[in-house]
């Protein structure tokens, strides 16, 4: 039986003993509103001190529900919370690409959902290496993926992906609420329907599976899960190698 509780202390502990033997100070997060990003600034700012953590919002025609539940989790651990606006930016990089290659819409749609989270964590990247020279110590940027997604290659490569440290990436969407609601992320944060706030879509809508059948897969070789949805599943783990694997020449 998975302990949420437990495994919260021991990422706390992880985070704590990772950053002494180190000599890191501080962590930037991404926050989206959603669970993910909720719970790894949970864990970090009981690991290191609100003081240590910085929240970055980075709406990019964004849902005001989203930044809501920003706000909501910075005030409630207490964490500084800067907002860094990208639709401008956005904005300005698609109207070049329509310069460049004239192109048909439905042709740019994946491309533009992709974008998003590259700017995101170059902002992100920018935001830690100011944050070290001002603060006078290293500050890493952490990711939010967990292990569902990643088994199914749920992000964008040179995007969401791209982390100094990781400490969701063994847990299911599940255990990440259980861990979550242990270390009291506000439950209309930590229970709100996954989606990347970028497509207008559920995760499980554009996956087009249950997290928990990805899950049950993972850990149990999906043993409760239907032979369709385990086809699926399957086949978006191989269609997304690539992103785990850079093929690379080296000499005889």
């Amino acid at each position: 039986m998975f302990d949420g509780k437990k495994t919260a202390d021991e990422i706390i502990a992880f985070i704590k003993d990772y950053y002494e033997k180190n000599n890191i100070k501080g962590v930037v997060v991404g926050i989206s509103g959603g669970k993910d990003s909720a719970v790894v600034a949970g864990l970090f700012t009981k690991a290191l001190g609100k003081e240590n953590v910085t929240g970055i919002w980075m709406p990019c025609h964004s849902k005001e529900e989203d930044k809501k539940n920003a706000v909501d989790l910075a005030n409630h651990f207490g964490f500084e919370l800067k907002e860094f606006d990208l639709t401008n930016l956005y904005d300005s990089y698609l109207n070049q690409v329509i310069a460049l290659y004239d192109p048909m819409i439905e042709d740019l749609v994946d491309s533009n959902i992709n974008i998003k989270p590259r700017l995101r964590m170059a902002t992100l990247y920018y935001n830690a290496a100011y944050l070290s020279k001002k603060n006078k110590g290293l500050y890493l940027v952490a990711g939010t993926s967990n292990k569902c997604e990643i088994y199914v290659g749920y992000f964008t490569k040179g995007g969401d992906n791209i982390a100094d440290i990781q400490v969701l990436a063994d847990l299911t969407v599940d255990e990440v609420i259980l861990v979550g609601e242990a270390i009291g992320v506000p439950d209309h944060i930590v229970h709100k329907t996954p989606d990347d706030g970028l497509s207008g879509l559920s995760d499980e809508d554009k996956l087009g599976v249950k997290y928990r059948e990805i899950a049950d897969v993972v850990d149990n070789n999906g043993e409760k899960t239907s032979e369709e949805a385990r086809k699926r599943i399957y086949n978006l783990h191989q269609r997304n190698a690539h992103k785990f694997y850079t093929p690379t020449f080296k000499k005889s």
